[in-house]
């Protein structure tokens, strides 16, 4: 499962939980019927933007985190 599908799972979730309509989240959140419900088919390519209008509707916080971050150390050249 991808990381946007469990994005996906969890708003689907939530708004179930709040027994809010696919109707009622697109009025409040400002994104389209039709993109919720393509959202929550696994359907369509989100924005962060349209993931976060909708997280916010439903007092959800997106975060990002960098995977497998490589540290770089730099040592003195020993001549």
């Amino acid at each position: 499962m991808s990381h946007l599908s469990v994005v996906i799972q969890q708003i689907k979730e939530r708004r179930e939980i709040l027994k809010i309509t696919q109707e009622s989240l697109a009025d409040l959140s400002g994104v389209g019927l039709r993109t919720i419900k393509q959202l929550e088919a696994g359907k369509g390519n989100p924005t962060y933007k349209t993931l976060q209008e909708i997280a916010d509707v439903l007092g959800l916080e997106l975060v990002l985190q960098v995977k497998n971050a490589i540290v770089y150390e730099i040592r003195p050249s020993v001549l």
